[in-house]
């Protein structure tokens, strides 16, 4: 399979529609430890446009009950993003501040240790600096919130690099 575009605009316009708001179609579950990385999702559904139904192991959402836990997990979602194994989904890697585009995704530790917080970024403005990259988020709704603006001890950057399709 070859990669093919992420749809960036599609991804922010989503975020900025939907970060003050919940889309109906998907369960809020900010009552059982936040919908940050499901509001994620959502974003990098809106600009990838296919999920991956693999069990366990997938990306996807059918219901509140039927999910992969990387539609909804930090650490899962990050595991999938940049997995080795060429199955179908967005694909994304580790990279640097300066490397983020708009609709890429940020994830922070408030404690140091696993990480909690899934924004994702929709404007990096020159030179890229944690004051003017905005993000869009839930669990602590936001939307063209600086980045600078969170206290968190550790972070890391995930640039979509495109879309594998069956």
């Amino acid at each position: 399979m070859e990669l093919q575009a992420y749809d960036r605009k599609a991804a922010v316009l989503y975020a900025h529609q939907w970060a003050y708001g919940r889309n109906p179609v998907f369960y809020d579950y900010e009552h059982l430890g936040g919908d940050c990385t499901n509001f994620a999702s959502q974003c990098i559904y809106a600009g990838s446009g296919v999920m991956n139904y693999t069990p366990t192991y997938g990306w996807y959402y059918i219901d509140a009950n039927r999910k992969a836990p990387a539609w909804t997990g930090v650490p899962y979602l990050y595991n999938f993003l940049t997995r080795n194994n060429g199955s179908i989904g967005p694909v994304g890697e580790s990279c640097e501040l300066e490397d983020l585009l708009p609709g890429d995704l940020i994830q922070l530790s408030f404690k140091g240790q696993e990480f909690q917080h899934s924004p994702i970024v929709v404007s990096v403005g020159t030179p890229a600096t944690p004051e003017n990259v905005l993000i869009a988020a839930h669990s602590y709704d936001a939307d063209n919130r600086p980045l600078s603006t969170y206290e968190y001890r550790t972070i890391r950057m995930i640039h979509i690099v495109g879309v594998k399709r069956p």
